[in-house]
Parts: C-alpha cells; sequence; structure tokens
C-alpha cells in the first residue's frame, strides 16, 4: 500500500523540461539571484507524475498543475487554500503574485512540509488525519473573490480512471472483472450531493508538517463542494480489501465521529459502501493501466484490489438474483 505517492526521484532534473523549469523557478523564489548552500537533500523532484510535477528547493515546493486544468476552478481552489477559515486545516500557498505557466500548465509556490514516512506505517497520523478531514468537512463553505468552491471532483476521477483503463488496456484479463466492478456504482441512485467542503483526494501523502510541527492537508486541485463520504472512501475501500487492518480503521473512523465529523451516522457503511466501491474500481483500473504501460504483471497490492472488484461484483449480482426455490 502506497501511503504517501510523493516519494523523492532524483536531484538535479535535466534541462528542457517540467522539472528543470520548476527547479529554476523555485530556486529563485529562495535565493533570487544569490548563491544556493542548500543541503542538495532539500533541492530534488519530489513527484512528477500526470497530474503533477512537484520539485523542492530548500523551504519552498513549485508545482505545476495537471495539462488543461481549468482556470476559474483552480483559481477557487487556491482561494480555499489560504482563506483564514481553513488556517489549521489546509496548507496554504505562499502569497504573493502567481508565478507563469510552465508549458501550458498553472504553477503555484508552497512551503516545503516534511510528509508521512511511507517506511514507518504504524507512525501513520490517522487520527490526527482523520480530525482535519472532520473539521474541513464542518467548516461552512467561504466565497470570495475567485467565487464559491467548485464541485469536488473524487466521482470524475473515478470515471477518469475506467476510462485511461479502457484506452490503455481494454483487452487485460482484468478489465471485465473492473468493468463489472464498476457497473454497480453506476447503477441506481447515488444518494445525492451533499454541499460539504471535500478534499477529493484524500490520502495519506496529502499530509504534511508545517513549520509549526503540526500536521495540514495539502493538495487542493480536487477539492470543493461534495458528499464528505468520498474524503474516507480511500481508508474505507482499503480495510474492505484487507490491505488496512480492523484496528487502524476503527482508529480512523472513531476519530473522525468524535470530531463531529458529518460523513457517517449510526451505520457507517450506510454512506461509505458506494463511495468505497468506487474508489476500489478506481484504484484496479488504474493499476491496469499503469501494469501495462510498463509492460509488467500487477503486484500483489493491485492484484487484492483486482479480486475486490471481483467480490464487489459477485455480491451484487447475487443479491439481485432470485431466490432459489
Amino acid at each position: 500500500m502506497d501511503l504517501a505517492q510523493t516519494a523523492p526521484q532524483a536531484h538535479e532534473p535535466p534541462p528542457g523540461d517540467v522539472p528543470a523549469a520548476l527547479a529554476r523557478l523555485a530556486r529563485e523564489a529562495v535565493h533570487g539571484g544569490g548563491a544556493c548552500r542548500c543541503d542538495p537533500e532539500a533541492v530534488r523532484v519530489l513527484a512528477d507524475r500526470e497530474d503533477g510535477t512537484v520539485v523542492r528547493h530548500g523551504g519552498l515546493v513549485a508545482k505545476a498543475h495537471a495539462p488543461g486544468t481549468d482556470h476559474g476552478a483552480h483559481s477557487a481552489r487556491l482561494a480555499l487554500a489560504a482563506h483564514p477559515d481553513l488556517g489549521g486545516i489546509l496548507l496554504p500557498p505562499v502569497p504573493g503574485p502567481r508565478p507563469e505557466p510552465v508549458a501550458g500548465r498553472p504553477v503555484t509556490v508552497w512551503p516545503y512540509g516534511p510528509p508521512v514516512d511511507p517506511a514507518d506505517p504504524d507512525a501513520a497520523p490517522w487520527e490526527e488525519a482523520a480530525r482535519l478531514l472532520a473539521l474541513l468537512h464542518r467548516t461552512p463553505p467561504p466565497s470570495g473573490p475567485a467565487g464559491p468552491p467548485p464541485v469536488m471532483r473524487a466521482p470524475e476521477k473515478a470515471a477518469l480512471a475506467v476510462g485511461r483503463m479502457l484506452r490503455a488496456a481494454p483487452d487485460h484479463p482484468a478489465a471485465a472483472t473492473v468493468l463489472a466492478a464498476w457497473r454497480t456504482v453506476t447503477a441506481g441512485e447515488n444518494g445525492g450531493t451533499r454541499a460539504y467542503l471535500c478534499h477529493g483526494d484524500f490520502h495519506l501523502g496529502q499530509l504534511v508538517r508545517d513549520f509549526r510541527g503540526e500536521w495540514r492537508l495539502i493538495d487542493v486541485d480536487d477539492a470543493g463542494l461534495g458528499d464528505p463520504a468520498w474524503d474516507l472512501a480511500r481508508p474505507a475501500a482499503w480495510f474492505a480489501a484487507g490491505l488496512l487492518p480492523a484496528e487502524v480503521w476503527t482508529r480512523f473512523l472513531g476519530a473522525y465521529e468524535a470530531a463531529g465529523g458529518p460523513a457517517v451516522g449510526a451505520d457507517p457503511w450506510a454512506r461509505l459502501d458506494r463511495p468505497a466501491r468506487a474508489l476500489t474500481v478506481q484504484t484496479a483500473a488504474l493499476a491496469v493501466a499503469k501494469s501495462t504501460a510498463e509492460r509488467r504483471e500487477l503486484d500483489e497490492v493491485e492484484g487484492v484490489m483486482i479480486d475486490t472488484c471481483a467480490r464487489i461484483s459477485d455480491a451484487r449480482t447475487a443479491s439481485a438474483s432470485p431466490a432459489s426455490p
């Protein structure tokens, strides 16, 4: 299970690409035209994926957001991260003029914060993450010059993952299994949309410590208004798949409820079932697409998610079948 999803990759990136442009921008933001005496470990690419490239230089990081990012929604999400009502929950961007786009991709600058250590899962701050999510969900949606927050993108991202799988690997042996589970998500009523502030892509890689050492949520690219159950869906999916121990899940859910989180009621799975199935499908679909692109077999964890998709579709088929005479 990938806890952080932002593992450092290399030191100085090659010239002429997005990481190199971000590296130059971050260096200038820290030093201006002065000399750099930063520890080499603090000058590196933190992530270089389709949905974002992040480069650290000392105490700052520069991020190039995904190609095709909607300008209006992006501005509203940045305003949300900087809003004083969300202080103590979301890490705010560095104030000041926004940098020029890089390769057509919007760029933002943020304080660097130490992330969750993926090598020490026992120290993962599940209770603190739950508390931050509860506080986020309980905060009345603010509105400012950029307008109200946009719609949270979690349900859209699940559908995009299935589309990516179908483009990349329509004939993969696991594709039919993933699609069968996806049909259980898209069939019937979706339970409606509740207009709470949501992160939209919560996992432990979305937590860093601020300058005071307090945990904060990062990455507002998918944040907005929606059903807060989607922010609990990934841990719920991991628990249902057997990847997250029951004791950890109980601690996480208990901390969320104790902090007054509105996503669940007396029966948590009444709200969590559909989003958890969707996140299972999303994870499995991305696994199929990525393993195909990398010309490799599914790894053990990816195989577990495929198996969970099979259990989802089997269970739904059984419940929909007429009773035997």
